[in-house]
């Protein structure tokens, strides 16, 4: 069920929202939230479209934000306003409960654009058959189902079926990357979200859809700086190079790449 957490992850998240609090408390006027914390400007939270934006993505988790990722949002906001006025569709590889697309949708009008937003997911957090042994032996696997059981990732596609009935332009595909990626019907992308926490899948998607990424896209990278996802970087940066292209790191813990324009 969405948005229903198990009782043992709301006691961490307040001790890890303690924590944020107390260093907003100690350094007055910081941005402090989502492993971020930054002493320059975040105007961008007072904007009442990016306000309308981010409510309409909390709303995906149902009935409280416990994700608090401002910053990451207004990362992934960004992104897709570039990428609306680019040919082509839009594609997340890793969707969960949904916080971020319908974020962006609500932000762009979606429906009026004419594009179609491919959403991919297990919806059932990592399939074993596409992890790497190092991250097996690490635990991700094990993690990922506690992840699921407790409630942080989505377990089922029918609340995130209800959460995107209000638009019409988009196509939910469940099922494992890369074996749903043929299911993908576009053949120009604008904007590639890329969040399915381990690395085999990753690599597969960013390989997959970068000849049918259309000059000047966007590709975001949820996981590229986080601490402790050190195999994605690698494996990105590994992919990157062969396309002779760069990854920006971001402080959110986002990368950002962008498709060369010629």
């Amino acid at each position: 069920m969405v948005g229903k957490l198990s009782g043992r992850t709301r006691l961490w998240l307040k001790a890890v929202r303690a924590e944020y609090w107390l260093a907003r408390k100690l350094l007055p006027k910081v941005y402090s939230n989502d492993a971020l914390i930054c002493f320059n400007s975040y105007a961008f939270v007072d904007d009442p479209d990016f306000q309308r934006a981010y409510q309409r993505g909390a709303r995906a988790l149902g009935d409280e934000d416990w994700y608090q990722w401002q910053w990451r949002v207004h990362v992934g906001l960004w992104a897709a306003a570039g990428a609306s006025r680019l040919e082509g569709d839009f594609v997340e590889c890793g969707v969960s409960h949904g916080f971020l697309s319908s974020a962006i949708m609500e932000y762009l009008d979606w429906d009026r654009l004419g594009k179609t937003f491919y959403l991919l997911d297990t919806f059932a957090g990592l399939d074993p058959r596409f992890i790497s042994e190092s991250e097996r032996e690490s635990g991700a696997l094990v993690k990922s189902e506690e992840l699921v059981r407790n409630g942080m990732y989505v377990d089922g596609v029918d609340s995130v079926r209800a959460n995107f009935a209000e638009w019409s332009n988009h196509r939910i595909v469940v099922g494992a990357v890369p074996e749903t990626l043929g299911q993908v019907e576009s053949e120009s992308i604008a904007y590639l979200h890329i969040d399915m926490n381990c690395a085999p899948p990753e690599v597969a998607a960013l390989r997959y859809f970068w000849p049918k990424l259309t000059p000047g896209a966007f590709v975001l990278l949820d996981d590229y700086a986080n601490r402790g996802r050190d195999e994605q970087r690698v494996a990105m940066d590994e992919v990157a190079r062969d396309l002779d292209v760069s990854i920006c790191a971001l402080p959110t813990g986002q990368g950002l790449l962008l498709k060369p324009a010629v």
